[in-house]
């Protein structure tokens, strides 16, 4: 092949292109069983709208087992349940459109009311509280009032 193409002067993979089209290109795959899986397959969905290809698949075969023959797959039931427009539409649970904004609509504040009602609830500062502060923390803040009380010409001992 390397010969022709230099003779050619085409590309290697393109003349490999070519010479593979020349097949004949597949046509559409079909069963000689597939006429007798389509009236069981249309009379279970008419009896049942609601199921997917899967769920007709398990009756299906039920069916076809009963009878003696072989049970069918899944891929082939949706196959011809695809070429006959029997399929489910596709759930994508998406819904449409946005059914709120993010607000949500209160007659009046529930924080406010609570804080106002009991003082308690307002959180101060207590030496308990500083001093289970991380260590930075608290050091910086023994250095900020060392520095006041230098500026105010007190030391302590």
């Amino acid at each position: 092949m390397k010969a022709v193409a230099d003779a050619l002067q085409v590309a290697r993979s393109h003349l490999h292109e070519k010479v593979r089209q020349l097949a004949r290109p597949r046509g559409p795959y079909r069963k000689p069983d597939d006429g007798d899986l389509l009236p069981l397959i249309r009379r279970l969905v008419d009896e049942r709208p609601t199921y997917g290809y899967r769920r007709i698949t398990a009756l299906a075969n039920r069916e076809v087992v009963k009878a003696g023959k072989p049970i069918a797959n899944h891929k082939r039931i949706f196959r011809i349940m695809r070429q006959n427009g029997m399929l489910l539409t596709r759930h994508t649970g998406r819904r449409k459109g946005r059914l709120h904004d993010g607000k949500v609509v209160v007659m009046r504040s529930n924080l406010v009311s609570t804080r106002l009602a009991r003082p308690e609830t307002l959180r101060r500062p207590s030496i308990s509280s500083l001093a289970s502060r991380p260590f930075k923390a608290r050091n910086r803040t023994a250095s900020l009032k060392a520095s006041s009380k230098r500026s105010s010409g007190t030391m302590f001992a």
